[in-house]
């Protein structure tokens, strides 16, 4: 066998982890609308403890960072939990309508509606939160106007589509990892980048404002929210798909597909 030749061939662990993408991604295109609907559901509320998490380490240390931390496991809670974030769609099943092992139709039935149940549960719990939490609404408040005053620029559509990045680079890492250690590592890191960052993600970050508008801050509505989370949802997926999932494909190309005649 000829050094090119040994070039040519894939790693081993990439064509494992790969195939293991296109195997996750298919099991979410085919769920059924029942577990479809309760995964969304879930997703919807471990964000939502997340944000519990993130409110009291902001409360009492003031740290966005460390609040980050906290929120992390929201991310920890959805992976062994199997519950879906909208977001985690921009790999697993992205992988596996271009492998062949879904359609277009499916994925987009499986961001529409895991978005709608994530925001749906998001709304509910968050509300709750807030009727606990009193003196998280200030807190509420602060975060729904950082959002929504940065709007549509620049500024704002840099950080949405570095969300999008971040989020499926956690995915993407979760894909790749063989031991629980690495799962919560990932995890953590992806909670420090994207809510101690306060990048724009287009689910926890709705939920944010929803928790302002439950708590009656001023200058919070769900017009305003419409008119920021519109636009963020393409910026989300454009940054996860295209600078996170497209390099991995293109790396997944020289991997053989065992399904080829």
């Amino acid at each position: 066998m000829t050094d090119q030749t040994l070039r040519e061939q894939p790693e081993e662990q990439v064509e494992s982890s790969y195939w293991h993408s296109v195997d996750a991604g298919k099991q979410r295109l085919s769920r059924s609308w029942r577990a479809l609907i309760t995964t969304g559901l879930m997703g919807g509320v471990d964000i939502s403890v997340g944000i519990m998490a993130y409110m009291l380490a902001i409360e009492e240390t003031g740290s966005h960072l460390l609040a980050g931390f906290a929120f992390s496991i929201a991310f920890i809670a959805l992976y062994l939990g199997h519950a879906e974030l909208f977001t985690e769609g921009f790999f697993y099943p992205v992988v596996a309508v271009v492998t062949g092992r879904g359609s277009w139709g499916d994925l987009l039935r499986l961001w529409v509606f895991t978005l709608l149940t994530n925001l749906v549960a998001g709304w509910f719990i968050i509300g709750l939160i807030t009727v606990g939490f009193p003196q998280f609404h200030p807190i509420f408040a602060e975060s729904a106007h950082h959002f929504l005053d940065i709007g549509f620029s620049w500024q704002g559509a840099a950080l949405a589509v570095l969300a999008g990045m971040a989020i499926t680079l956690m995915t993407r890492m979760h894909a790749g990892s063989e031991h629980p250690v690495s799962v919560v590592a990932a995890s953590i890191a992806g909670g420090v980048v994207l809510a101690g960052g306060s990048l724009f993600h287009s689910v926890l970050d709705s939920i944010l404002i929803f928790g302002a508008i439950w708590s009656g801050a001023d200058g919070v509505t769900y017009l305003d929210w419409l008119g920021w989370v519109w636009w963020v949802i393409p910026l989300n997926i454009l940054g996860g798909v295209l600078l996170t999932t497209f390099p991995r494909m293109v790396r997944g190309s020289e991997v053989k597909d065992p399904l080829a005649a």
